[in-house]
Protein backbone atom coordinates (compact mmCIF):
# COMPACT_ATOMS: atom_id res chain seq x y z
CA UNK A 1 0.00 0.00 0.00
CA UNK A 2 1.66 3.64 -1.01
CA UNK A 3 -0.11 6.68 0.51
CA UNK A 4 0.10 9.70 -1.57
CA UNK A 5 -0.43 13.25 0.10
CA UNK A 6 -0.40 16.74 -2.15
CA UNK A 7 -0.36 19.79 -1.01
CA UNK A 8 0.45 23.42 -1.72
CA UNK A 9 -2.79 24.54 -3.38
CA UNK A 10 -4.13 27.87 -2.68
CA UNK A 11 -5.63 31.24 -3.93
CA UNK A 12 -4.13 32.86 -6.98
CA UNK A 13 -4.63 35.75 -8.88
CA UNK A 14 -4.61 35.02 -12.49
CA UNK A 15 -1.32 34.97 -14.08
CA UNK A 16 0.29 33.78 -10.55
CA UNK A 17 1.95 30.51 -10.00
CA UNK A 18 1.65 27.70 -7.56
CA UNK A 19 3.87 25.00 -7.37
CA UNK A 20 2.04 21.34 -5.92
CA UNK A 21 3.85 19.02 -4.19
CA UNK A 22 2.62 14.77 -4.00
CA UNK A 23 4.59 12.93 -1.30
CA UNK A 24 4.75 8.84 -1.61
CA UNK A 25 5.41 6.76 1.86
CA UNK A 26 7.63 5.25 0.43
CA UNK A 27 10.11 4.73 -2.90
CA UNK A 28 7.76 4.51 -5.96
CA UNK A 29 8.70 7.66 -8.44
CA UNK A 30 11.71 6.26 -9.84
CA UNK A 31 9.46 2.93 -10.77
CA UNK A 32 5.97 4.16 -11.03
CA UNK A 33 4.28 7.00 -13.66
CA UNK A 34 3.17 9.55 -11.75
CA UNK A 35 0.40 12.16 -12.87
CA UNK A 36 -1.45 15.22 -11.66
CA UNK A 37 -5.37 15.27 -12.66
CA UNK A 38 -7.57 18.09 -11.75
CA UNK A 39 -11.49 18.03 -11.60
CA UNK A 40 -13.50 21.24 -11.80
CA UNK A 41 -17.35 21.64 -10.46
CA UNK A 42 -19.52 19.64 -12.86
CA UNK A 43 -16.37 18.38 -14.66
CA UNK A 44 -14.84 14.85 -15.15
CA UNK A 45 -11.58 14.40 -13.87
CA UNK A 46 -8.76 14.84 -16.34
CA UNK A 47 -5.15 13.94 -16.48
CA UNK A 48 -3.04 17.21 -17.21
CA UNK A 49 0.39 15.94 -16.35
CA UNK A 50 2.43 12.78 -16.82
CA UNK A 51 5.43 11.73 -15.82
CA UNK A 52 6.74 7.95 -16.94
CA UNK A 53 9.44 6.26 -14.62
CA UNK A 54 11.79 7.12 -17.47
CA UNK A 55 11.30 10.37 -16.80
CA UNK A 56 9.13 11.05 -20.19
CA UNK A 57 6.50 13.51 -19.62
CA UNK A 58 3.23 14.53 -21.44
CA UNK A 59 0.65 17.27 -20.54
CA UNK A 60 -2.51 18.16 -21.58
CA UNK A 61 -3.12 20.70 -24.70
CA UNK A 62 -4.30 23.06 -21.84
CA UNK A 63 -1.98 23.40 -19.94
CA UNK A 64 0.93 22.38 -22.05
CA UNK A 65 3.42 25.28 -21.82
CA UNK A 66 2.91 26.71 -18.67
CA UNK A 67 2.89 23.86 -16.73
CA UNK A 68 5.68 21.41 -15.42
CA UNK A 69 5.42 18.22 -13.48
CA UNK A 70 9.14 17.19 -12.53
CA UNK A 71 10.12 14.52 -9.57
CA UNK A 72 13.10 13.82 -6.90
CA UNK A 73 13.52 10.70 -6.35
CA UNK A 74 15.67 11.14 -2.70
CA UNK A 75 12.73 12.61 -1.47
CA UNK A 76 10.07 10.52 -2.89
CA UNK A 77 8.37 13.86 -4.48
CA UNK A 78 6.61 14.44 -7.47
CA UNK A 79 5.80 18.62 -8.11
CA UNK A 80 3.66 20.32 -10.71
CA UNK A 81 4.57 23.61 -11.17
CA UNK A 82 1.94 25.57 -12.42
CA UNK A 83 2.73 29.28 -13.92
CA UNK A 84 0.17 31.95 -16.04
CA UNK A 85 -2.77 30.57 -14.21
CA UNK A 86 -5.90 31.38 -15.50
CA UNK A 87 -9.41 31.01 -13.78
CA UNK A 88 -10.04 28.18 -15.81
CA UNK A 89 -7.72 26.33 -14.23
CA UNK A 90 -9.59 26.16 -10.85
CA UNK A 91 -10.02 23.06 -9.45
CA UNK A 92 -8.87 19.95 -7.49
CA UNK A 93 -5.58 19.16 -8.09
CA UNK A 94 -5.32 14.84 -7.85
CA UNK A 95 -1.89 13.44 -7.48
CA UNK A 96 -1.95 9.59 -8.61
CA UNK A 97 1.13 6.82 -9.21
CA UNK A 98 0.79 3.43 -10.63
CA UNK A 99 2.70 0.74 -12.30
CA UNK A 100 1.87 0.96 -16.11
CA UNK A 101 2.55 4.64 -17.96
CA UNK A 102 -1.22 4.52 -18.46
CA UNK A 103 -1.71 4.90 -14.58
CA UNK A 104 -4.04 2.05 -14.33
CA UNK A 105 -4.12 0.31 -11.45
CA UNK A 106 -2.28 3.59 -8.96
CA UNK A 107 -3.08 4.84 -6.14
CA UNK A 108 -4.77 8.40 -5.44
CA UNK A 109 -3.82 11.28 -2.98
CA UNK A 110 -6.88 13.42 -1.11
CA UNK A 111 -6.10 16.16 -3.23
CA UNK A 112 -5.84 19.59 -2.82
CA UNK A 113 -7.99 22.73 -4.11
CA UNK A 114 -6.63 25.27 -6.29
CA UNK A 115 -8.34 28.45 -6.83
CA UNK A 116 -7.47 31.29 -9.26
CA UNK A 117 -9.45 34.46 -8.95
CA UNK A 118 -8.90 37.94 -8.68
Amino acid sequence: QVQLVESGGGLVQPGGSLRLSCAASRSIFNIYATGWYRQAPGKQRELVARITSGGTTTYADAVKGRFTISRDNVKNMVYLQMNSLKPEDTAVYYCRAGPYSDLSNGYWGQGTQVTVSS
